[in-house]
């Protein structure tokens, strides 16, 4: 890993993810979460201060060690109890049915796999439990679509690994989720980067 990757990606992710805009979608993905939570790629913590009463505990994972060292401070000030591991998403150390609800914001973008990590998000759920997200991703437009197949390589490589053009809805559903509410939709900004996936699911009966 280079040192722009190391240092300056996760500096600049923590300032990105820190616009204001961005805290109403938090909030509605936050809103409903419970229990035992488990989100997934929580960089720098932006998220931490929104969990209230009905949850017990967060534990939080991001493959960036550097991430989780912002996250840290938000994560000691708080009441509940609150576990940072450097852990990839696609293959976690957590039994079956172990967490109530799963938290993804903004990350499923950057994962490498990330097929495999809603898989294993499906496998930690509890049969009644929640996924609640918010990413961006492939928009609806054929023009935009176009530029962010385009842009993609090129925005990869200098953004920490994030696509520009994965349609979320359907990596979803192929792991396994049913989708209770989903809203889609453009957020202020360059309309090859705002398209917004915004939801709940739950595993799939068998």
């Amino acid at each position: 890993m280079g040192l722009y990757a190391r240092y300056v990606v996760p500096r600049l992710t923590h300032l990105a993810m820190g616009q204001a805009q961005l805290r109403p979608y938090r909030q509605r993905a936050i809103a409903g979460a419970r229990g035992r939570v488990l989100e997934i790629g929580i960089g720098s913590g932006r998220n931490l201060p929104l969990y209230d009463q009905a949850v017990v505990e967060v534990i939080g994972i991001d493959p960036s060690r550097e991430m989780l060292a912002l996250a840290q401070p938000t994560a000691a000030a708080l009441s509940r109890k609150v576990t940072l591991l450097p852990q990839s998403a696609e293959s976690l150390p957590f039994k079956n049915g172990s967490m109530d609800t799963v938290v993804v914001t903004w990350s499923l973008c950057s994962i490498p796999d990330p097929a495999a990590a809603l898989r294993e998000a499906r496998r930690v759920l509890k049969p009644e439990g929640q996924l609640r997200f918010v990413e961006h991703g492939l928009a609806t437009d054929p023009d935009v679509r176009k530029w962010q197949h385009r842009l993609t390589p090129l925005w990869s490589y200098c953004a920490g690994g994030c696509h520009l053009d994965r349609k979320i809805d359907d990596l979803i559903r192929a792991a396994g989720f049913e989708i209770e509410r989903l809203a889609t939709g453009y957020a202020r900004g360059p309309r090859f980067t705002a398209y917004m996936y915004e939801g709940s699911a739950q595993p799939c009966r068998l």
